[in-house]
């Protein structure tokens, strides 16, 4: 059934990702968190994907940001 156990973000997307921060934190506190543009200018779940789909970096630090907030909320 687990076809991916060493990958905890295995069948969690993006967009599902961003949701859940943002519900949570808020923009203001995740343009705190990470700075980046797409979470101080105009922000939008359509532009912050946009930009973390053309930026690995960014979404690997967002993907890190989501994994401590989901290790933090168990």
């Amino acid at each position: 059934m687990n076809q991916h156990p060493n990958n905890p973000l295995h069948g969690i997307t993006l967009e599902a990702m961003l949701k859940e921060l943002q519900s949570h934190y808020g923009w203001e506190k995740l343009d705190e968190m990470m700075r980046v543009n797409c979470f101080h200018d105009n922000p939008s779940i359509a532009s912050s994907l946009k930009f973390f789909r053309k930026t690995p970096w960014a979404r690997a630090k967002l993907e890190k940001l989501y994994l401590d907030f989901r290790k933090a909320s168990r």
